[in-house]
């Protein structure tokens, strides 16, 4: 499992060196590439990060404009992370990508085999946090 994210990790970072992000940029972006703003705390929750170890990666996007950071409805005290027009359009090219990378890889591969591996990933999602 370590050698298949460490090879879908170099992957990604090759097909998208073009927009100049880092794997976490990629990440956050990606987990926001709904288009549903998220506190700091459910972002790291996605991304599988601390909150105060997202916080350099937001600054980072924020900078950059893909990012803005709010208050949600209702209580200011939580900050509300939000894709820009830029971020919005950066995130459609990662999810894109991803999907690729993915098809490319599952094509071929008979249906038992496809549906024991959502399986197993299923489970994974499971066993998180």
């Amino acid at each position: 499992m370590q050698r298949a994210t460490h090879a879908t990790l170099q992957l990604i970072a090759a097909e998208l060196v073009d927009l100049d992000l880092t794997g976490s940029e990629i990440n956050a972006l990606a987990n926001l590439a709904d288009g549903q703003g998220r506190t700091v705390s459910q972002l790291g929750a996605a991304v599988g990060t601390r909150p105060t170890t997202l916080t350099s990666v937001l600054d980072r996007l924020e900078r950059r404009g893909h990012i803005t950071r709010g208050t949600r409805a209702g209580d200011r005290r939580s900050v509300l992370i939000e894709l820009t027009d830029s971020g919005r359009a950066t995130a459609a090219v990662i999810t894109r990508t991803l999907a690729g990378i993915e098809n490319r890889a599952l094509d071929g591969l008979p249906a038992e085999a496809l549906a024991g591996f959502h399986a197993v990933l299923d489970a994974l999602v499971e066993e998180g946090p």
